[in-house]
């Protein structure tokens, strides 16, 4: 396959989904009448529920857009699982088309295992959950699939930069009713599914960049959620697979095909 010169919403920003809001605009269509007020509301018992969970788990299904010189959107399926037990217990995983990784995290140490290459690394990173999904994000460039969306205290954080937020009414995703809001910033646009019931869960959201040029989109959708079970914390243990070599972390970024694009995919093309 060619090399691919591409333009993409950074990984950051696509972690950074929730703050943000929007304002339909279809055409031919009446002008919609949507509650900020209940927005809001929505929101902030969906990041209530989330953040009072001592354990999480989830399935998901994401997508990156991106947008090649020739304007052609090119959309970068993966899927994957999420698990974590709070203040300080995470295991999440990636598998694409081009790459197998996991991130596991005791409390102490980061480990990224790439099992398509069958080589890991470790960092320590004494803390809890929400420092490491900081760090992630900010510092290593490897955020978490909805990681805003999971931290113990999220509405102030998500709604620190909206400049508009609306309820749209409802949608079914997976099957499940949930509450449609929209969000809007300075530099994203984002839509996000809430399932409606005693389980205000993440469904579905979108993200499109407004900063990088022809709007390319991220978008993750979320299935069997569940909550507050009994935990094994030996499962967030590292051990590593047999054969396995240890790299520094500088070296796994260098790497092929262990980032969020694929090899003959060249970043920054115009």
């Amino acid at each position: 396959m060619k090399n691919q010169t591409i333009r993409t919403l950074s990984a950051a920003s696509a972690a950074a989904v929730l703050l943000m809001a929007w304002t339909p605009m279809v055409p031919g269509a009446a002008v919609v009448v949507a509650d900020e007020g209940q927005a809001r509301q929505l929101l902030k018992a969906m990041t209530d529920y989330v953040g009072s969970q001592k354990s999480i788990s989830f399935e998901y299904d994401a997508n990156l857009e991106v947008v090649t010189k020739d304007k052609q959107r090119l959309a970068l399926a993966s899927s994957g699982t999420v698990s974590l037990a709070r203040p300080d217990k995470l295991f999440a995983t990636r598998s694409g088309g081009f790459v197998n990784i996991e991130t596991l995290f005791d409390g102490k140490t980061l480990t990224l295992l790439g099992r398509n290459k069958n080589v890991y690394t470790q960092v320590e990173i004494p803390g809890s959950i929400d420092h490491l999904i900081d760090e992630l994000q900010h510092k290593y460039d490897r955020p978490l699939p909805a990681a805003d969306l999971l931290l113990t205290d999220a509405y102030e954080g998500l709604m620190a930069a909206v400049v508009d937020v609306k309820d749209l009414g409802s949608g079914v995703i997976g099957g499940t009713e949930c509450d449609y809001l929209a969000f809007r910033t300075e530099e994203v646009d984002a839509q996000l599914w809430i399932a409606q019931g005693a389980r205000p869960y993440p469904c579905r959201y979108v993200i499109t960049s407004k900063r990088v040029p022809d709007g390319p989109q991220y978008s993750i959708q979320i299935r069997n959620w569940k909550a507050g079970g009994p935990v094994n914390t030996a499962a967030f243990g590292f051990k590593a697979p047999p054969g396995a070599t240890r790299i520094e972390l500088a070296e796994l970024q260098k790497m092929k095909n262990m980032g969020e694009l694929p090899s003959h995919f060249i970043l920054g093309g115009q």
